[in-house]
């Protein structure tokens, strides 16, 4: 299974982006799903994740309220509605996919996910 990140783009602040995440020769709804964000300068970062066998769904205190992930099982797709965006969302965000039983403590845990898509840049300008 091979991700790809897409959606990305320069925006102001305040305003919206949906990100998807797409699988290529496989489908995403056997797995859960993550997404993660890297900052220039810095470390990657957990933004959220829905867990595939009950459709839990995990955020960063940094997003909550402004992002929700969600998933489409029949198109094998994902996505990160991200809302009132703040500079400090400027990062490449990249989707990624874990076992479907993954823990909750592990659902936060970059080490958890073992496939990992390319990144695709958000940029918020104020």
């Amino acid at each position: 299974v091979q991700l790809q990140a897409s959606g990305g783009g320069v925006v102001q602040v305040g305003d919206s982006l949906r990100l998807t995440c797409a699988a290529s020769a496989s489908s995403l709804s056997a797995y859960s799903l993550g997404w993660f964000r890297q900052a220039p300068g810095k470390a990657r970062e957990f933004v959220s994740a829905i867990r595939r066998r009950d459709r839990a769904t995990y955020y960063a205190d940094s997003v909550k309220g402004r992002f929700t992930i969600s998933r489409d099982n029949a198109k094998g797709t994902g996505y990160l509605q991200m809302n009132s965006l703040k500079p400090e969302d400027t990062a490449v965000y990249y989707c990624a996919a874990a076992p479907p039983n993954t823990i909750t403590s592990e659902m936060y845990n970059a080490r958890a996910y073992n496939i990992w898509g390319q990144g695709t840049l958000v940029t918020v300008s104020s």
